[in-house]
């Protein structure tokens, strides 16, 4: 039984334990299944296929009823008078109701064209919902670093308060023994306020920041939640540029080109086949008073010279939409050209100097180690050695602090080109 209860408690750790861990990626999943932009794709899908639907009808018979009444002030008359022989009259009021049928055999490649724009229009939008849950990621990071700078800072800091413990544990013993005073006490004492009141600061400010992540990501996160730090590549360079905004760009351009498609079947003739028929006074027989039935079919062709008026001027327009298109394109690409330049030096930056932090250390550690020796030999007064004790811990602060900004580098160049 104890075995079992045993094994129990520690699974239900290690479930704690997995529940309070969570790494870049997960935050990244969260985030963007919690965006309420999400739902857009499935929106635009469905948009996209009422289009095409509607659109691929234009193929079916279209079908339409018409019915008119009519009163003119003279009708049709035969100028001549056979005897025995009486030529009806027609009435000056006449009636009309028919169905006609039309079925389209060659639409110069309108229907296509339209269906080539609805596809284009939702895979623009499609993109466009992608590039802006993109710069959700770049939100996510910036959380997501924030934090683990905060923890190193945290950590650093309890470091410095057992350092700060330790010191003032020793000069009280000094000060029984009559070798240290009052105000050697209260000189470490205000370093060890400074230090918790430090804390508090970087407490607060970590827990809006996991307030904030948690609502990004729907999901709360305990205060003591432990972010996993995101395993890199140092030597990480930056490949082609994979960015969303340039497929945005190719969807617009296809858009465009859909769009002069249209144009052109706007202009070309339409064969189609039509069916009427109806009843009529007259009916197909001009002559005749009574109501009669009649149906007619064949062949129409029609060509509207009126499309070639705005023609040249329509495609020039797109013309000027695309140029300003690539236009649009060639800055974006120097701005993230620009942006990588930048991004590459600030890793190198980062590099430089860490090689240094580690030496800078060991030698910080030296000095307050002489610096405690001083104090205790009496050639060192105690506000000189709280100054060499804040120095080694600046020094360690330093490097937990390069090795975050070397994370938050890279990820920012891996964020700007869209390269895993």
């Amino acid at each position: 039984m104890k075995r079992f209860v045993s094994l129990l408690i520690t699974l239900s750790l290690s479930v704690l334990a997995v529940y309070s861990q969570i790494s870049i990626d997960d935050c990244q999943r969260k985030a963007r299944a919690n965006y309420p932009l999400i739902k857009r794709y499935d929106l635009i899908e469905k948009s996209k296929a009422y289009s095409l639907s509607n659109i691929a009808k234009s193929y079916l018979p279209q079908i339409q009823l018409n019915a008119k009444a009519t009163y003119q002030s003279d009708v049709t008359k035969i100028p001549l008078s056979l005897p025995g022989i009486t030529i009806p009259e027609l009435n000056k009021d006449q009636y009309l109701a028919a169905v006609e049928v039309n079925q389209v055999i060659w639409d110069g490649g309108a229907i296509r064209a339209q269906k080539g724009i609805a596809e284009a229009s939702a895979a623009a939008e499609e993109q466009q919902v992608t590039v802006d849950l993109y710069a959700l990621e770049n939100r996510i990071n910036q959380l997501f670093f924030g934090i683990l700078l905060l923890d190193t800072q945290l950590e650093q800091n309890r470091i410095l308060q057992d350092e700060l413990e330790r010191n003032y544990t020793t000069i009280a013993n000094y000060k029984v023994n009559g070798l240290a005073n009052q105000a050697d006490l209260d000189a470490v004492k205000v370093e060890q306020l400074n230090a918790k009141q430090l804390r508090v600061q970087l407490q607060s400010t970590r827990q809006s920041f996991i307030d904030m992540l948690s609502y990004m990501t729907g999901e709360k996160l305990p205060a003591d939640v432990f972010l996993t730090k995101p395993k890199v590549n140092q030597e990480f360079t930056a490949g082609e540029m994979n960015r969303p905004e340039l497929r945005w760009f190719e969807a617009q351009d296809q858009l465009l080109e859909s769009q002069k498609a249209l144009i052109k079947a706007s202009y070309l003739p339409k064969l189609g086949l039509f069916v009427q028929g109806g009843v009529g006074r007259p009916g197909l027989n001009m002559l005749s008073t009574d109501w009669d039935p009649f149906y007619i079919g064949g062949v129409r062709l029609t060509w509207n010279f009126g499309a070639f008026y705005t023609a040249k001027n329509d495609k020039q327009k797109i013309m000027v939409n695309q140029n300003a298109l690539d236009t649009q394109r060639e800055t974006f690409l120097f701005n993230l050209n620009l942006e990588q330049t930048k991004e590459n030096q600030e890793i190198k930056r980062l590099k430089e100097q860490m090689v240094y932090d580690d030496e800078i250390i060991a030698l910080r550690t030296n000095i307050k180690k002489s610096a405690e020796a001083k104090w205790a030999n009496g050639a060192l007064t105690v506000t000189d050695l709280m100054q060499e004790i804040s120095r080694e811990n600046l020094a360690k602060q330093t490097k937990a602090a390069h090795e975050i900004d070397l994370l938050i580098a890279i990820y920012n160049l891996k964020n700007t080109t869209n390269n895993p």
